[in-house]
């Protein structure tokens, strides 16, 4: 098989699914055809409550939910050969993902803007949005170390990347402010940024930095000077420091403008590597279905929550509701919007399995790669890169530099999505405190943050990304059932067929069932007492929340 050929049947698929099956749910399901008044309007605010045209809050929005969970879930899933990963990135993104995303869309324009877990405690409980609230932060718990340890990974392993991502970072604080001050549009200052971003990633191809160079102390509180575990450590504790100071900033001063940039950064990624794919034609090397012993199991059923983001992902409800409804413009956007950035998303999982699939010289380089799950999870995001590189290569670009472009891509949606997850995590902590009157939890933002970089550390310096990958995917996929169990009752209520989401909805919740019990199973196994506990808790959550959602559907069959 060609990794060509490959590409052109998923971009078909992705446009079948938005040509018909999209419009089809905008008619009959979702019912995007009234006038309604979105929240945008409604409550306009000119800061979270802001009516945007729809072209730009696509390119926020596609910027938002992809992060590099979609690179790693396949990179790692592969293991099980490239067909399985193949079919579940495709069909599952057009199917599951982006139904699930333009449900949760427009089922929180239709309650006012309000986020999933109001919507919840509204169609459901209090009890409900408590829970739903518990297993978000348990979710997120786990999203900080998987994507620290990333980050930490790619910068050792091409310290090409330092300069450029700090050189993007101090960019964007200096475009915030005069943003701020001067009152001109993001868009021709993100431009110019991003241009001035390549031409420093040949700087940093020059001048590698590594951290033993300039804090050789701290890479020896965690092992011998050089050692490469030891300076994966120390770039973690630097990534948590980051990302607390960060997440206490106004959003104006970092976010905000580095997602503008990343949002143009990762189509011209996209177009590059889609480019490189047809130009070099390369044959898959990967097995269709490998016959491999993989420790974890077989692909069933945890296929299905080693790619998450890549086919459906719960992270992606808490931004459609979270923030995208509210910039919503008319209700009409939302096909675009929450169907349409899913696709977007599901093209980079799609690139990343042919990455991993065509990007190794030889079956045999591949074999060697994939013999174990903890090399596969470990090596996972060196894979993407690497294999994207050869891509890359066909347009005449020198394989290292091409593989510091895409680390840098990589990185700077990895470290946007970490520090989403420390703000969301301090805004949870924040509504557990006001839910429970405990005013010091509730007020103090630095008392949040402090709660969240020391459990992040514990998590990340504790456990390797081959422990936390099925529980990150496994919780991930549970968020993204219950959102669609929301959705579904939403539709029931308005007499509306749920089959549409009802169906991915137990699908996901027995499938994320079972390997919830698997790595509670492995986790006793092992002692790992931390990740046992989690994985108790989360599954107790989920059945508390699956009955309360069969509650509110007898309430109202009693109506």
């Amino acid at each position: 098989m060609n990794s060509a050929i490959l590409a052109l049947i998923g971009i078909f698929i992705f446009f079948l699914g938005y040509r018909y099956y999209s419009r089809f749910l905008a008619r009959r399901i979702y019912k995007l055809d009234d006038e309604l008044v979105t929240p945008a309007h409604e409550f306009r605010d000119e800061v979270d409550y802001l009516p945007t045209q729809k072209h730009v809050l696509f390119g926020h929005h596609f910027a938002s939910i992809a992060g590099a969970a979609p690179i790693l879930g396949p990179a790692i899933a592969v293991i099980w050969g490239w067909l399985p990963a193949f079919l579940w990135v495709t069909l599952g993104t057009v199917f599951f993902g982006a139904v699930h995303d333009f449900g949760s869309l427009v089922v929180s324009v239709r309650h006012k803007g309000r986020s999933i877990g109001k919507v919840a405690e509204t169609l459901l409980s209090p009890t409900a949005r408590t829970l739903f609230l518990s297993i978000i932060f348990l979710l997120l718990f786990m999203i900080i170390p998987v994507f620290a340890r990333a980050i930490a990974r790619l910068f050792v392993n091409y310290p090409g990347s330092v300069i450029p991502i700090n050189f993007e970072i101090a960019v964007a604080i200096t475009i915030g402010f005069i943003v701020r001050r001067t009152g001109i549009k993001l868009l021709l200052p993100s431009l110019l940024a991003l241009g001035a971003l390549y031409l420093v990633i040949w700087v940093g191809w020059r001048v590698p930095v590594h951290i033993s160079d300039f804090m050789p102390w701290l890479v020896r509180i965690f092992g011998p000077l050089g050692d490469a575990n030891a300076e994966i450590s120390a770039w973690v504790v630097l990534l948590h420091i980051y990302a607390f100071i960060a997440s206490t900033l106004p959003v104006w001063v970092l976010l905000q403008p580095r997602d503008f940039i990343n949002s143009h950064q990762l189509f011209l990624a996209l177009g590059i590597v889609f480019l490189g794919i047809f130009l070099a034609a390369r044959p898959v090397v990967a097995p269709v279905i490998s016959t491999t012993e993989v420790e974890r199991g077989g692909w069933f059923p945890l296929l299905f929550v080693t790619i998450a983001c890549g086919a459906i992902s719960g992270f992606h409800s808490l931004v459609s509701s979270g923030t995208s409804a509210k910039q919503l413009n008319k209700l009409g956007d939302a096909r675009m919007i929450g169907y349409g950035g899913m696709l977007g998303e599901g093209s980079l999982a799609l690139v990343a399995t042919l990455a991993v699939s065509a990007g190794f010289a030889s079956r045999s380089d591949w074999l060697q790669h994939y013999h174990s799950w903890g090399e596969a999870a470990r090596g996972s995001i060196l894979a993407f890169v690497d294999g994207a590189s050869t891509f890359v290569m066909a347009l005449g670009i020198p394989g290292d530099l091409a593989a510091i472009f895409l680390s840098v891509v990589v990185i700077s949606f990895a470290a946007t999505t970490l520090d989403t997850a420390f703000r969301l995590q301090c805004y949870i902590l924040g509504e557990f405190g006001d839910s429970y009157r405990i005013k010091l939890l509730r007020d103090n933002r630095l008392l949040q943050a402090a709660i969240v970089i020391v459990a992040g550390l514990y998590m990340t310096l504790t456990n390797q990304e081959a422990t936390l990958w099925p529980m990150f995917g496994t919780t991930n996929q549970l968020v993204g059932g219950l959102a669609l169990l929301v959705i579904s009752i939403w539709l029931y209520r308005e007499k509306r067929p749920v089959w549409y989401t009802l169906g991915p909805m137990l699908f996901l919740v027995v499938m994320t069932s079972w390997s919830a019990v698997k790595e509670i199973q492995a986790h006793l196994g092992n002692a790992n007492w931390l990740l046992f506990s989690l994985g108790i808790i989360i599954l107790v959550f989920e059945l508390f929340i699956l009955n309360e959602g069969r509650k509110a559907l007898l309430m109202k069959i009693e109506e």
